[in-house]
């Protein structure tokens, strides 16, 4: 993408946003109101730039036909997914797999491997309003990769996850990453030094840092109390560096 904006009536939530994103597992941290919400949307095409140029997959998404061709490659997490709480678990993946045009003779066994690697095998036809908050949010996760997507994107994924939730879903991401591009927007430091190769700091629609999480954990001091690890000092300190007044407000590994 290149020269994205994204404006909400008088707010500008991107402004002038340059990224490019590889296979691997990305992540994109900030303060809350920092614009990842915005460009993740933008990226699941379902909401359009004010400006710029986004193109998905070969595909320029500002035209509407190709934006078409994008949508069945691509796996969409948002921070509050719909659901229909009278369907089964079963039911309501192989809903997603349908609207995402999949072989209907291949949609059985791929709803089956979705529902097995986020952990609820033994709930598949369960009604999703019998589940727990982080099963349902699991089954979210499902829907998302039931298609074999090329490029993931999770916003808050572990919202609602206990802590071995947690840790088993930073797993199946660093398998997913080995074959897709993985973007997981998220406020939890630690999610993303377990499971993410590189990291994108947003703080005011802009760009403050872009590396490794290595990388941005060795910015932080190891006694300047911003944090309670590495990462955190780190995450703390290219936040003030950019948010600094001076003539290069990008934070560089």
């Amino acid at each position: 993408m290149t020269g994205l904006r994204v404006r909400h009536r008088r707010t500008m939530a991107l402004d002038g946003v340059d990224l490019a994103f590889g296979p691997g597992v990305h992540g994109l941290l900030g303060p809350n109101a920092a614009g990842k919400t915005s460009l993740i949307r933008v990226l699941a095409t379902v909401a359009a730039p004010s400006d710029g140029r986004v193109e998905i997959l070969g595909e320029d998404v500002g035209d509407h036909r190709r934006r078409g061709r994008v949508r069945g490659r691509l796996g969409y997490l948002p921070q509050e997914f719909g659901y229909y709480p009278g369907f089964t678990v079963r039911e309501f993946v192989s809903y997603v797999a349908w609207l995402k045009e999949m072989p209907a003779t291949a949609t059985p066994a791929a709803v089956e491997r979705a529902v097995a690697r986020v952990g609820l095998t033994d709930r598949i036809d369960a009604k999703i309003r019998t589940l727990s908050g982080g099963m349902i949010r699991r089954v979210g996760i499902a829907q998302a990769i039931v298609n074999e997507p090329h490029i993931l994107l999770f916003d808050e994924p572990t919202a609602g996850l206990d802590p071995e939730q947690r840790v088993e879903f930073r797993a199946l991401l660093r398998r997913l990453g080995a074959d897709a591009t993985v973007i997981v927007s998220t406020h939890l430091v630690e999610d993303v030094a377990a499971a993410c190769t590189e990291v994108t700091l947003v703080d005011a629609g802009q760009i403050a840092y872009r590396g490794t999480p290595g990388a941005l954990a060795a910015l932080g001091g190891s006694d300047d109390g911003s944090g309670d690890s590495a990462i955190e000092r780190g995450f703390m300190a290219a936040l003030r560096a950019h948010r600094a007044p001076s003539a290069a407000r990008e934070v560089s590994p």
